[in-house]
């Protein structure tokens, strides 16, 4: 999805309500922190999405379909080609059906070097995350991926990585964006909120049925957050190594391969520190968790910035609606 915006932008339809009648349902509310949400990214929802990334359980569509009738009839949201915003939804239409066009033009791609990356030594599981797993793309955006190693292993997979993407991809990001790794004994997302929730329910598995299958089972807290969402199908994947991987594998095993993982690590940690000084144990470890079984490179701290424009968002509707919706 696009950049995060520097602040909710106010609906014409937000005016003082404080008339209006705000005996809204659960469903009702629901729908509205959803929207709230989503305005962030400028992503405007249809209805199987909105009953997707409902944050309350729902039956089905209908209880959507329903609460989106009473808050539209009251100007709490608006509506354009089928497609739910808080405001400005034609506008936001025609910018997400823009991105659609450009992910779905880059989508094979993208799937084929997810592959790639499933066929490097140690690598077990392979997802598209990001914007793409969204079904939308920025006119400069980078294809990201989701990677899960054998433990012990991590950072040596990283590094061979990041090495192909500065040899031959001459470090462009555009179509080979790995940063963020867990290994198979480690497969718990350890932040657990509506952003991570999001994350992981939208991820598109590429390669490796098992371990993706083992991944979203470890995860089913995300369903506390959108409980209407359904789990990834993974039983088309690509199963186990092939005979190169598996050769190379042999080369770094034992303590040789415990030793250089460790040292890929730390170098890595080390070189992270000196480029961002800026950070304190609390937001390296939030944006660039690195352990021997997890490396996050996420140095924009998209999930802070996300979570704090959520609140200011839930806030900035609640203050012009009269409605409290947190």
């Amino acid at each position: 999805m696009p950049n995060v915006t520097d602040a909710i932008g106010p609906s014409p339809a937000m005016v003082q309500r404080q008339t209006l009648n705000t005996t809204l349902t659960h469903t009702q509310r629901a729908v509205l922190r959803t929207l709230v949400y989503f305005d962030i990214f400028r992503h405007p929802l249809r209805e199987d999405e909105l009953l997707r990334f409902l944050t309350m359980a729902c039956p089905d569509v209908r209880c959507v379909k329903e609460a989106l009738g009473t808050l539209l009839r009251d100007g709490l949201l608006v509506e354009s080609s089928g497609h739910y915003a808080l405001s400005d939804a034609a506008a936001a239409v025609r910018e997400r059906l823009a991105g659609e066009r450009r992910a779905r033009a880059r989508f094979l791609k993208a799937m084929r070097m997810g592959r790639f990356i499933g066929s490097f030594p140690f690598v077990r599981g392979v997802m598209l995350s990001g914007s793409m797993s969204k079904g939308v793309l920025a006119v400069d955006g980078d294809i990201d991926f989701f990677v899960i190693t054998t433990p012990g292993r991590l950072w040596l997979a990283r590094t061979l990585l990041i090495a192909f993407k500065k040899v031959f991809l001459l470090n462009s990001r555009r179509d080979f964006c790995v940063n963020y790794f867990i290994d198979t004994e480690h497969l718990g997302i350890e932040d657990r909120n509506l952003f991570t929730a999001t994350e992981v329910i939208t991820l598109v598995p590429v390669h490796g049925r098992t371990t993706c299958a083992a991944f979203f089972t470890a995860n089913t807290w995300a369903a506390d957050h959108l409980p209407n969402a359904p789990s990834p199908v993974t039983a088309h994947l690509r199963e186990g190594a092939g005979p190169g991987q598996r050769s190379l594998e042999r080369m770094l095993a034992g303590g040789m391969g415990d030793e250089l993982d460790e040292w890929c690590m730390l170098r890595t940690k080390d070189r992270w520190r000196r480029k961002f000084p800026e950070f304190d144990a609390v937001r390296f470890d939030l944006a660039l968790r690195s352990r021997r079984y997890v490396s996050k490179h996420h140095p924009r701290n998209f999930q802070e910035r996300v979570l704090g424009a959520f609140a200011q968002g839930l806030a900035s509707f609640e203050q012009r609606t009269g409605i409290p919706v947190s």
